[in-house]
């Protein structure tokens, strides 16, 4: 039996994702966290074969809950679940220790054969990480982000300021304006106006 922990602050969200597991025989939902500070709660005080988070949650989240839950429990295996352009954030949740990245739109059947494989050891990403992974040619810009930046950017397009980026990455409000600077500057951008646009023409959001 897959022993499933289930993450995402949507209650309407993890309903859904345990009516989809109740009706296999070989995966059961083990506990559910409405958010990442409860998700690593949760693998710190009990064993899970696999993890599916979302990748927008109060406090932590992302790539740093991912870093979080494999430092605590390595064999534990991670899989995404987000609205997030797939292209764009698979790469980096894999690398930073998850096994799989699936866009909230992928059919049912799709995501059983998303934990099955990975439970098994596998990896799975879509088709649109997959190519945007293959790609060769020259890198975007935003690539060249470290993963701190990348998160600050993404609460940034989000609409959060920072000190509400500062609490939720427990950093200081001064911390967070270094990296906004340096991720203005390394995509060549002069506003936060000009960098929710370049999230945008570039599927961030």
């Amino acid at each position: 039996m897959i022993r499933v922990l289930i993450a995402d602050d949507h209650s309407i969200v993890r309903d859904g994702l345990k009516r989809i597991l109740a009706a296999t025989t070989d995966i059961a939902v083990a506990a559910e966290a409405a958010s990442g500070d409860e998700a690593l709660a949760l693998v710190k005080a009990n064993d899970y074969d696999l993890a599916m988070l979302d990748m927008s949650m109060p406090g932590l989240s992302g790539i740093d809950l991912i870093k979080r839950l494999k430092l605590e429990r390595p064999a534990l295996r991670i899989l995404v679940l987000s609205m997030h352009g797939e292209s764009q954030y698979a790469a980096r949740t894999l690398k930073a220790g998850a096994s799989g990245y699936l866009n909230k739109d992928s059919a049912a059947e799709i995501l059983l054969g998303a934990i099955r494989k990975i439970a098994a050891g596998g990896v799975h990403i879509g088709e649109a990480a997959a190519a945007s992974l293959l790609r060769s040619g020259e890198k975007p810009p935003h690539e060249a982000l470290s993963d701190r930046e990348f998160e600050v950017l993404r609460l940034l397009v989000e609409g959060l300021g920072p000190t509400e980026i500062g609490t939720r990455l427990h950093l200081s409000v001064k911390t967070v304006s270094t990296h906004k600077t340096r991720i203005l500057d390394k995509l060549g951008l002069g506003s936060t106006a000009e960098l929710v646009r370049y999230a945008l023409e570039h599927k961030l959001v």
